[in-house]
């Protein structure tokens, strides 16, 4: 179970790290573009580079975030429980959103290879769309494995 933990937490780190690289990218972007267009020369497409960028840092952070327990919790809830109820309810919200992520990630590599097959780009700087559907697709599948690998660890008493 160690080798897991490590793998996890290493995966996780280095989604959130991308996600952090593209966060400060697009504040140097939108920050560089706001100063330009006070001169009268805007950067063509920032928002679209922006936009796309969004996905890349929603995407890429929910592990981490999930990890961290950063979510919202409904604790005034589980307190009343018995430590068999907790267990059972962690237990059932997990697989809520393993199922919840599962579904979304399988329809987004659909959706990307749909972006892929037609040609979808942005409408300036004709950036094309399909890689970042498949870099959230593959997020939402980590996660389904985070939260595979948070209920074998409820299961096996070593969850906080």
């Amino acid at each position: 179970m160690e080798i897991v933990d490590k793998i996890v937490k290493r995966v996780s780190g280095a989604l959130n790290w991308v996600a952090g690289a593209a966060v400060t990218f697009m504040m140097l972007l939108t920050v560089t573009d706001i100063l330009l267009r006070a001169g009268g020369r805007p950067i063509t497409g920032t928002f679209e580079v922006v936009s796309l960028l969004l996905g890349i840092v929603i995407a890429f952070g929910i592990p981490q975030v999930s990890l961290d327990r950063g979510h919202v919790n409904m604790d005034f809830l589980l307190d009343r429980l018995t430590a068999r109820g907790r267990q059972i309810m962690n237990t059932l919200t997990r697989l809520a959103c393993l199922i919840l992520f599962a579904f979304i990630g399988g329809n987004l590599f659909n959706v990307a290879a749909r972006f892929k097959a037609g040609g979808e780009v942005s409408a300036t700087i004709q950036l094309p769309f399909y890689p970042i559907a498949y870099g959230v697709a593959i997020c939402c599948l980590l996660e389904c494995c985070l939260f595979a690998y948070e209920i074998a660890k409820i299961w096996r008493q070593d969850h906080a």
